[in-house]
């Protein structure tokens, strides 16, 4: 029976707004309500990790050294058994978090990656140069090596077992780079052309082909302003709040999801809950998996 750990990744410094450090801090005191009311399984608590900064011009140097321990922390909790539910803090903490992973599993990690963007940015081709656009080619093994290179692990990734979802704001310089790889990229276009349901599905056979297991990490931009107004970097034209819940609902009973994360919540930027909710939405789905899992074992 494994046990849901929240994991706060309170952590803005890959942000050139650093606000959505205040994100799992807002969860901790006000997520999953309905979830509490509605008589279902409800975290006992969430373990809240900090930067340690001592130079504040060495950005990356802060955010190597943070997802270094959510590294650790992320793999202690699947050693003692249990399903870590990751809320960031900008999208950077994504490498900590499936370097934890890795650290565990042996063998080939799946990753759908829900993302109005696509992340995989290195310096040379970063037009702002911001650490969250760059935590998927990192988790790649390509870029500065401080953040390759997390507990000394490169790749945590490969190209074939990557599926991204939901892109529709991107750079042509990282869109090189997964073109170059082979990473299957599902657009918005190709999301409203062919359906939410049957493209999830190709993303869920890519993630699982071959692999010892898959995590999901969830950029809430992914999801239209309209849905989610309090994200990091809002993209018109996204997955409505309810496909998401429905695509994360369609995979309870699922084992081979190992892990979840959800980043890039900026509570200053929300409205009236609506995107705290988004987020309450998809941990509940995933709740229900963790129940429907932890039954099937029993039985």
């Amino acid at each position: 029976m494994r046990r849901a750990e929240f994991i706060g990744a309170a952590s803005g410094w890959g942000a050139r707004d650093h606000r959505c450090a205040d994100g799992p801090l807002t969860f901790a005191k006000g997520g999953l309500l309905h979830v509490q009311k509605n008589g279902r399984l409800a975290p006992t608590g969430v373990n809240l990790l900090f930067p340690q900064v001592r130079d504040k011009r060495d950005i990356t140097g802060i955010v190597a050294a943070f997802c270094n321990r959510l590294s650790d922390v992320v793999a202690n909790a699947l050693m003692e058994g249990h399903f870590p539910i990751i809320i960031g803090g900008d999208h950077s903490c994504a490498i900590g978090t499936w370097a934890g992973v890795h650290h565990v599993f042996d063998g080939p990690l799946g990753m759908i990656w829900v993302d109005a963007h696509m992340d995989s940015h290195i310096p040379e081709t970063s037009p702002s140069g911001a650490l969250h656009g760059m935590p998927l080619a990192a988790l790649l093994g390509l870029g500065d090596g401080a953040l390759t290179q997390i507990n000394g692990e490169t790749p945590t990734l490969n190209p074939q077992n990557v599926c991204l979802y939901g892109v529709r704001s991107y750079e042509a310089g990282e869109a090189a780079i997964l073109q170059n790889l082979g990473v299957r990229v599902i657009t918005m276009e190709e999301i409203n052309d062919v359906g939410h349901k049957a493209t999830w599905n190709l993303a869920l056979s890519i993630a699982k082909q071959h692999t010892v297991g898959y995590g999901i990490s969830i950029d809430l931009d992914a999801v239209d302003p309209k849905d989610a107004p309090g994200v990091g970097s809002p993209e018109p034209g996204g997955l409505p709040g309810r496909w998401l819940a429905e695509l994360l609902f369609s995979v309870k009973c699922d084992s081979e999801l190992i892990a979840l994360e959800i980043a890039e919540f900026n509570p200053y930027l929300d409205r009236n809950n609506q995107t705290l909710g988004v987020i309450d939405d998809i941990i509940s789905a995933v709740l229900d998996q963790e129940i429907c899992y932890a039954r099937h074992h029993q039985a």
